[in-house]
């Protein structure tokens, strides 16, 4: 639903409450000076003011519904036209100031680097929002093949820190426990993402330093949980659900000198439903880190019930 339509719509469930509202009062005192005598009919009118009532309080939740989605698509808009411009403008400066002037070779390096590290990040959110509409319009998973996941997962945490130009230590793959080789059916890429999506996002919510911990675990002896912990800011219980929600994002906290979109950890909710699993989030509180855990149905190389082949390891 584009803005206009939206906002069709909030001033459509605005009206239909003032009407609502007014209706409800001219019929309450109607039928109480006309009929106070008679309690039949008191009784139904009592009856109608309670579904003029409910009517009332169901239009307000919807008003609020909408306000929020168009205060998320706003925010949405707001975020991408900075992530389009502001590389954009920067990359212009710099092929300006080249060919205006002459610049030693060391600072036309750096310039180099500058505008190929702002022109990833311009793909990267070109990229973001065409996966969006891309998952939201597939009908069926295709090309499913089988995953290993721990493989998968250190080729992410090398992309990660090559592109944040970070020291070995930043992100830590724990040993799986049993040195087992989990494996997952699914699409190699979409899961790519997701797992990148959520090492980006601890990264930018880690002001302070990045220090992040990924794990693999069998659970319930057919699933396989993907956790990453972070050290950043942390998220408030009621925060758990709504950062999986398309355009969110967590208010406050320097909103916007955080770079982001508010669709990075939607896509990972999109692609953990569409592989059979779920992804859930969890934090001790405001300042002490986040932990999102992704779960996925393990898959048997062998063809077998996976809950054969790691029966006594899982948890």
């Amino acid at each position: 639903m584009n803005i206009t339509r939206r906002r069709g719509a909030i001033a459509f469930f605005i009206t239909l409450g003032v009407v609502l509202t007014g209706l409800t009062i001219t019929l309450n005192i109607t039928w109480i000076v006309q009929h106070k005598e008679r309690a039949s009919y008191l009784v139904v009118g009592i009856i109608l003011f309670a579904i003029l009532i409910t009517g009332v309080v169901l239009n307000t939740v919807f008003l609020i519904r909408e306000i929020r989605r168009n205060e998320r698509q706003d925010s949405f808009l707001n975020a991408v036209t900075h992530e389009l411009k502001t590389p954009i403008a920067s990359i212009r400066l710099y092929l300006e100031t080249l060919q205006r002037r002459e610049i030693p070779e060391a600072q036309r390096k750096q310039f180099y680097a500058i505008m190929h590290s702002d022109s990833d990040r311009l793909i990267a959110t070109v990229e973001q929002v065409l996966k969006a509409g891309e998952l939201g319009q597939r009908q069926r998973q295709q090309n499913r093949t089988l995953i290993e996941l721990e493989p998968l997962l250190a080729d992410c945490i090398a992309i990660t820190l090559q592109r944040h130009h970070l020291p070995a230590d930043a992100i830590r793959l724990e040993p799986t426990p049993g040195a087992v080789r989990l494996h997952v059916q699914g699409i190699a890429e979409d899961l790519r993402t997701a797992i990148l999506n959520v090492l980006e996002n601890a990264i930018k919510y880690s002001p302070d330093g990045v220090h992040i911990t990924t794990s693999l675990a069998i659970t319930r002896y057919t699933w396989v949980s993907l956790r990453i912990t972070d050290t950043g800011v942390g998220l408030e219980a009621n925060q758990f659900k709504r950062i999986f929600a398309r355009f969110y994002r967590v208010p406050g906290r320097n909103q916007n000198k955080i770079k982001g979109t508010g669709l990075g950890l939607f896509l990972v909710r999109t692609i953990a439903r569409q592989h059979g699993g779920q992804v859930t989030a969890s934090s001790p509180g405001p300042n002490q880190g986040t932990t999102i855990t992704m779960r996925l149905p393990l898959a048997n190389p062998s063809g077998a019930p996976a809950s054969t082949l790691y029966t006594g390891i899982g948890t």
